[in-house]
């Protein structure tokens, strides 16, 4: 599966007093893109308030996501650089500088895409890359390789 990123959001420089302000800075990008109801911006803070920081995935990367839904029109990614990182509470990969809000229409679809961009970030110097991107094309070029 290849990743939606031809219409995938990205915004740099963002300003985030937590990580709060960081997942929903990235759910807004969707909900801006058409990609998602209003009502999944706040499904990305329950569910790191439920379950913990498990959406941070590496150094730096958090991959806030919530379960495929009504709310979800279609997949997409909204790539968020914050302008100074936010601690999620991880215990190895903070603080976050990445964040990629993830929204996928079908459950299978979503491991899919999870996956997908896992793949991605492990190349050598995405991460890099992400964090350092200026332009949204330079941040989907890191994330293709």
């Amino acid at each position: 599966m290849t990743l939606p990123l031809d219409e995938a959001t990205f915004s740099p420089g963002v300003r985030a007093d937590d990580w709060r302000a960081a997942v929903r800075a990235a759910g807004v990008d969707l909900v801006t893109a058409r990609a998602v109801g209003r009502a999944y911006v706040e499904e990305l803070v329950q569910q790191i308030e439920r379950s913990g920081p498990y959406c941070v995935v590496a150094p730096g990367v958090a991959v806030p996501h919530a379960k495929a839904s009504g709310v979800v029109r279609r997949d997409a990614l909204a790539i968020v650089v914050l302008e100074e990182p936010v601690a999620f509470g991880h215990p190895h990969h903070d603080p976050v500088r990445v964040v990629i809000g993830v929204a996928a229409t079908k459950p299978k679809r979503h491991l899919r895409m999870l996956a997908a961009l896992a793949n991605a970030l492990d190349g050598t110097g995405v991460i890099e890359r992400l964090a350092s991107a200026t332009t949204r094309a330079e941040a989907i070029a890191a994330l293709r390789g």
